[in-house]
């Protein structure tokens, strides 16, 4: 372990208020034990109860502790992204504030990231103590998770993870995108990530902040997130593709249609329906519809995406300036 080392821990909160004392002890101890520097960067998620005058009362007896307090409540993501945003350490480390995540990872999470080269370790918790009702719903989403990012991890939505200060300072985690750092991560170009199994504690204060609708919110961002890193900068190679493709397969129905019209005419001598009266007209012109909506769609996204902030920001891994070269 290297003694220079800074570890910043994040740790999201919402109405933890018994917990966070314990927790706090806890990490100080494994990190005195280590001879880890670091600092515990608490962010207050809109807390109702007692937890910011937790937060200020640790803060005013121990220089490792920051805070961050919210209005309201905005979420897992905003509070991790604002933590993400103010951590010094050479390596981040995310824990949940419920003393279900265990301290005592931290010295191995800091060793994969260090020694091992990892760019993000992701915890996996193979022995849990929550109900049917969670883990079941939560083994389908990482199944999905895990065949559409092309990441094979157990476990996405562990709270327990470690990055290299570089990957928490290159992505940005909104609506409930925490589930899905992972493949934020690769995104922006950190694709040596890992994972290790953690110990998963049964919790011991207070419930659940979570509910079932989770589940469809995680998988609608995993669309979100899947199309954006794909075409995000070219929204017209999905949409235009589409649209092309429809508009043809309904130019070619139409086309076939006439064909056959003017065959019954002049080669059969039989009068053939109007081709307004056939169901397949309506059919080949809803899809030439639909294909030009889709075309639209692209090009209305390309103006979007043309005036967007980031649309010519590229990451850089490092650069050589003149005067460094031998």
């Amino acid at each position: 372990m290297q003694n220079n080392l800074q570890l910043s821990l994040v740790i999201p909160l919402f109405n933890e208020e018994e917990s966070l004392p314990e927790l706090f002890s806890w990490i100080k101890k494994v990190c005195t034990r280590e001879s880890i520097s670091f600092e515990v960067i608490f962010v207050d998620d809109g807390s109702k109860d007692k937890s910011w005058e937790v937060v200020s009362s640790l803060a005013e007896e121990h220089t490792e502790v920051r805070g961050i307090r919210f209005r309201r409540n905005y979420g897992k993501s905003a509070a991790l992204n604002e933590g993400f945003a103010i951590a010094e350490g050479d390596v981040v480390i995310t824990m949940d504030a419920d003393l279900q995540d265990s301290p005592e990872e931290i010295p191995d999470l800091i060793k994969m990231i260090v020694e091992d080269g990892y760019d993000l370790v992701s915890g996996w918790k193979k022995k849990r103590y929550d109900p049917l009702s969670k883990t079941i719903p939560t083994k389908l989403f990482n199944a999905a998770t895990r065949k559409m990012s092309g990441i094979y991890l157990h476990d996405f939505n562990c709270g327990l993870k470690a990055y290299k200060n570089d990957v928490v300072k290159s992505i940005e985690v909104y609506g409930e995108m925490h589930r899905y750092i992972p493949v934020l991560s690769k995104r922006a170009g950190f694709t040596k990530i890992g994972e290790k199994v953690v110990q998963h504690q049964a919790r011991k204060y207070g419930t659940s902040k979570f509910g079932f609708e989770r589940f469809l919110n995680g998988f609608l961002d995993l669309l979100t997130i899947t199309f954006v890193s794909k075409f995000g900068k070219r929204p017209m190679h999905f949409f235009g593709l589409i649209g092309s493709l429809m508009f043809l397969l309904g130019s070619l129905v139409t086309v076939w249609m006439g064909i056959q019209k003017l065959y019954y005419v002049f080669y059969v001598k039989e009068s053939a329906r109007l081709i307004t009266d056939q169901p397949i007209f309506y059919v080949a012109l809803t899809l030439a519809i639909i294909g030009v909506q889709f075309f639209l769609a692209g090009f209305l996204g390309e103006l979007v995406s043309r005036n967007a902030p980031d649309r010519n920001v590229y990451l850089y891994r490092e650069t050589i300036r003149a005067e460094e070269k031998p």
